[in-house]
């Protein structure tokens, strides 16, 4: 079964395409947005990692790492505990069904799984 997830998106300006994410565990992220973050709900089992993700080309851009940069421009700030917290606080959560990572095989047995970039099928290689 898929991993649920929910991602946290911060955009610095309504007019600009520029989005900061934050992976989080929608359950924890909830308790600690209702005000756990004030008693002891540690930060990082609300999130899934301290990486931050960057986009400067919206919703469907390619998701990627800001510079150090970047951080300190918009969260005047490059701690990665200090930009994570201001992405919770001030961005907007987007759930998603879940996602699965890898290629999963059905029927191993079937095939060779041997990749024939040559011409000359599984004789040549």
């Amino acid at each position: 079964m898929p991993k649920s997830l929910t991602k946290v998106v911060y955009k610095p300006d309504t007019q600009s395409t520029d989005e900061f994410t934050v992976i989080v565990n929608p359950v924890e992220y909830k308790k600690w947005k209702e005000g756990g973050k004030h008693l002891t709900i540690p930060l990082s089992e609300v999130v899934d990692s301290f990486k931050v993700f960057y986009s400067n080309q919206g919703a469907q851009g390619i998701l990627g790492t800001p510079s150090k940069q970047q951080l300190d421009t918009v969260f005047d700030t490059t701690k990665d505990v200090d930009v994570v917290t201001q992405i919770l606080e001030k961005g907007k959560d987007q759930p998603s069904n879940g996602f699965t990572s890898g290629i999963g095989a059905t029927n191993v047995a079937r095939g060779s799984f041997t990749i024939d970039s040559k011409g000359k099928g599984l004789t040549g290689i």
